[in-house]
């Protein structure tokens, strides 16, 4: 029996406590988005309202020749500013990223009882999860999202503990991407006057997830959002979209492609992955780099996905700014907490912009 949707403890059930998810909505045959989904008017999307961020894509084999310097500067350039940039030629094939895009297409269409093995309350492993929206209970309206999260420990824990469906080529997709995590924070933390030791890059990105991100088709995509206002949590994120798009992120400061809290779209280039600036890298920058406020628009045509990999510090790492930045800045932004803190804070609050961050704030008065 279909679930009522005019009962909002029987919406709420239907989609986190029973597995379904959005797409069991929208495979029920939804034609209006339901109550719970709709989103205040200040958090809606309007596209119309955003440009397209055209700045062309870096192009990281360059980083291996004689034009090092300049695309060394590209990537600081656009830390500092947007905290968001596109990459090509990073040695990720491009067939596997193809691959990814079917295979979560085809996870999500498994049948509800498959994926619902993995919520988190009965998952069998902690290492993977899946639900929707990001912290149901504490939304005041639900985002237009389903995911399966997975961490990487070992490549022989992945093995063992991924979905079969999705493992392989999810593995694949983080060990390609990792070297050029690596020459991305190498650049980055040299900028700062920082030797970027191996053993330094190891605890910046020692805990990796794996995500795939599934946005149904919506009735009506004006009054929902696949994802609120938020920057990711740890050092840099690594993310595959597909060519619908409806990634949007925020200008923070005045620049040449954009003013001050415009939001810009991320189109999608065929090929390219997307980069973006981390909590994490914003605090040990002292500042100086910007974690992204983005956002997700739902769309009404083609049901979207994307997958990021998520770099974070060890979660028993103390994190502060940089001492070699403090001392060029002449002052802290940033408070010193050990990341696991951060964490429960981060997770366990719905999106709500950058207010993450405050965390860790010192209070200049």
């Amino acid at each position: 029996m279909a679930p009522s949707f005019e009962d909002g403890n029987s919406l709420f059930n239907f989609v986190v406590r029973d597995g379904n998810g959005v797409k069991g909505m929208v495979d029920l045959g939804l034609s209006k988005v339901p109550q719970a989904y709709m989103q205040p008017p200040k958090e809606r999307i309007v596209k119309e309202d955003s440009r397209k961020h055209g700045q062309p894509p870096i192009d990281l084999s360059k980083l291996d020749g004689p034009d090092h310097d300049e695309v060394a500067k590209e990537i600081v350039r656009a830390a500092e500013t947007l905290g968001f940039f596109q990459v090509v030629n990073h040695a990720v094939p491009v067939d596997l990223l193809e691959s990814l895009k079917d295979t979560a297409h085809n996870f999500f269409s498994l049948p509800p009882e498959r994926k619902a093995v993995y919520r988190s309350e009965v998952s069998p492993t902690p290492l993977v999860k899946y639900g929707t929206s990001f912290v149901p209970e504490k939304e005041k309206a639900l985002e237009w999202k389903d995911y399966i999260s997975m961490q990487y420990t070992n490549d022989a824990e992945a093995l063992e503990h991924w979905p079969v469906e999705i493992r392989d080529v999810a593995l694949e997709f983080l060990r390609t991407s990792i070297n050029m995590v690596r020459k991305l924070l190498e650049v980055l933390l040299g900028n700062l006057g920082v030797k970027p030791e191996d053993s330094m890059i190891d605890v910046l990105i020692d805990k990796k997830m794996v995500n795939m991100n599934y946005y149904p088709t919506c009735p009506d995509p004006d009054l929902t959002i696949g994802v609120g206002r938020h920057s990711d949590m740890g050092t840099l994120t690594v993310l595959l979209q597909d060519g619908i798009g409806g990634l949007y992120v925020k200008i923070e400061e005045d620049a040449d492609f954009g003013k001050k809290g415009e939001w810009v779209e991320i189109p999608p280039i065929p090929g390219a992955l997307v980069i973006n600036v981390g909590d994490m890298l914003q605090i040990l920058s002292n500042g100086k780099y910007r974690s992204a406020e983005h956002r997700v628009r739902t769309t009404s045509t083609k049901s979207r996905v994307s997958i990021p990999i998520f770099t974070i510090p060890k979660p028993t790492q103390k994190i502060a700014p940089l001492p070699q930045v403090v001392k060029k800045d002449g002052i802290a932004l940033y408070r010193e907490f050990v990341l696991i803190d951060y964490m429960k804070n981060f997770f366990g609050n719905a999106h709500d912009g950058k207010k993450s961050l405050d965390f860790a704030k010192i209070d200049a008065a």
